[in-house]
């Protein structure tokens, strides 16, 4: 009753494949004996039947490699299997050595209580034939199927925790690649924005800026062209125009390189659709607050900022099992800051930094390092059972302000 796993180990199939060779070698021994201590009557061409049904009845259940059954209908074949073995059993002593691999079966279709309940009862069968069909007691009799049921028992525990062994690397190998899907594609995300910053800042720090001073200066040229000097007038408007144009365009693309969040938003606005969309996707209550009147802030800041609220309210999502999460926005005299508060289950704080077993464990210390390389601090304040806060601070000072 077993199907074929290509994911399972070369040795796991082997185990499986000598159980079903023993258990037909053993049977064809046993039937063979049949004619050697028994007289060629009724009763051992009915026994011989018997044991062709029985070889048949195994192969229509254990053999099929791609075959799956429901539970009872495993457990009605197990059952039929053990019957007819029993009914051979009292036709012929001969029949004991089947219990063997009739032991595996029991303890890998069977819970494991039931299971050992069942092997003790084959046991017990095998045990008590002997003693009926021998001329006397010998220790023998008792001694041989008892350490033949203990040796199966003993494999069986061992195959179980092989297959269990073999289940959970599977499992790890698949969270391992989901997690570095999810890396790389975080680190991708990461390389876009800091790509965007960059062309951001260099086409506001180069082209806008020149286009701005060509406009000023062409400007102040025309005002003290004198009034009869028209064709020259003309030729500099006509290029102030072309010049104001081309810094417009500038600017939008500079606009167009902030992150989608921020276009046509102000942070605040963009962490308050974050914390609805958050709540409409997970089910988790999700507020936001304002403290302060908010200033203009550098574009490297908010995208910051933003980056923090949603690499926290992902974690809340993800790992914290919380029913409430609240993220605010708050504008002091001398810095701007994030907070990211749950009611989860909370963790321990000094296991940040450290790779987990399923390999993540990385997303705080890159955003801290974010925070850090801009000036500001990245606290984590939590405890098991209390929840967990996530407190971003970035400075504000005079050049900031500007």
């Amino acid at each position: 009753m077993t199907g074929h796993d290509p994911a399972e180990s070369m040795v796991l199939r082997g185990l499986r494949a000598a159980l079903h060779a023993g258990f037909y070698l053993l049977l064809g021994i046993a039937a063979t004996r049949l004619f050697e201590t028994h007289d060629a009557g009724t009763r051992t061409v009915v026994a011989l039947c018997g044991a062709v049904l029985l070889a048949v009845l195994y192969a229509a259940g254990a053999l099929p490699p791609h075959r799956t059954y429901p539970r009872w209908g495993a457990l009605l074949w197990l059952a039929s299997v053990t019957v007819l073995w029993a009914l051979l059993l009292a036709a012929s002593p001969d029949f004991s050595w089947v219990a063997f691999p009739l032991f595996f079966l029991h303890l890998h279709l069977l819970r494991w209580t039931h299971a050992v309940v069942a092997v003790a009862v084959v046991t017990g069968l095998v045990i008590s034939t002997q003693l009926l069909h021998a001329d006397g007691f010998s220790v023998a009799m008792v001694l041989g199927p008892s350490l033949g049921a203990v040796f199966a028992v003993v494999v069986a525990w061992g195959y179980a925790a092989i297959h269990a062994e073999s289940q959970q690397r599977r499992d790890l190998i698949a969270d391992l690649r989901e997690t570095r899907v999810q890396l790389a594609n975080s680190q991708h995300e990461a390389g876009v924005a800091a790509e965007r910053e960059r062309l951001a800042r260099e086409i506001h720090d180069t082209i806008a800026q020149g286009l701005s001073s060509v406009v000023l200066l062409l400007r102040a040229a025309e005002s003290v062209l004198p009034e009869e000097e028209g064709t020259a007038r003309s030729r500099i408007a006509e290029a102030r125009y072309t010049a104001s144009e081309n810094l417009e365009e500038a600017r939008g693309f500079v606009r167009e390189l902030r992150p989608p969040a921020l276009h046509d938003a102000g942070l605040a606005e963009a962490l308050s659709r974050l914390c609805e969309r958050t709540e409409r996707e997970s089910g988790l209550r999700c507020g936001f607050r304002l403290d302060g009147t908010p200033v203009p802030l550098p574009a490297e800041y908010e995208v910051a900022l933003l980056r923090a609220a949603q690499a926290s309210l992902s974690n809340v999502v993800r790992h914290a099992r919380a029913d409430t999460a609240m993220v605010t926005l708050g504008y002091l005299a001398t810095r701007v800051t994030v907070d990211v508060y749950d009611d989860g289950v909370g963790f321990d704080p000094d296991t940040l930094g450290k790779s987990r077993a399923d390999g993540t464990g990385f997303g705080m210390p890159a955003l801290r390092e974010r925070i850090t390389l801009l000036g500001g601090e990245l606290d984590v304040e939590s405890s098991e059972g209390e929840g967990t806060v996530v407190a971003v601070r970035l400075p504000l000072d005079e050049e900031v302000d500007r």
